[in-house]
């Protein structure tokens, strides 16, 4: 079994016992990434589109964190608390995947912890 490596962003401490990322087997395991600032500790914005955008940095934050970025990514799952904000999604998904983006699922959920909209989960290479 390949040993595995706990991911944190320095300087921020999750909300609940969980790990924000794993490295192990050549992939990394992104947990949920909001749209939320660990350094301000306030969300980027009120709206859909700053909570999206803010949250795909977060992403990308964390895959360079652990060695790997955005065009390593091979699977995301994005939950909307609104599906009204799909075509949002879109836009502003393409802009951080131009080429060749990941699988993706999308799906609404009733809410998210600490009210954010939108959140996002994401297997990469390594």
């Amino acid at each position: 079994m390949s040993e595995k490596r706990i991911i944190n962003l320095p300087g921020s401490t999750p909300i609940a016992p969980y790990s924000p990322a794993v490295a192990a087997n050549g992939f990394v395991f992104v947990s949920g990434q909001v749209g939320f600032d660990p350094v301000e500790r306030r969300y980027y914005g009120e709206d859909a589109a700053s909570q999206i955008r803010g949250m795909l940095e977060n992403l990308k934050t964390m895959l360079a964190q652990a060695g790997s970025s955005l065009e390593k990514v091979v699977k995301t799952t994005v939950f909307l608390t609104d599906v009204n904000d799909f075509d949002t999604l879109n836009v502003i998904y393409s802009e951080f995947f131009p080429a060749c983006p990941p699988a993706r699922s999308c799906v609404q959920v009733a809410a998210l912890p600490k009210g954010a909209l939108a959140e996002i989960e994401a297997v990469a290479l390594a």
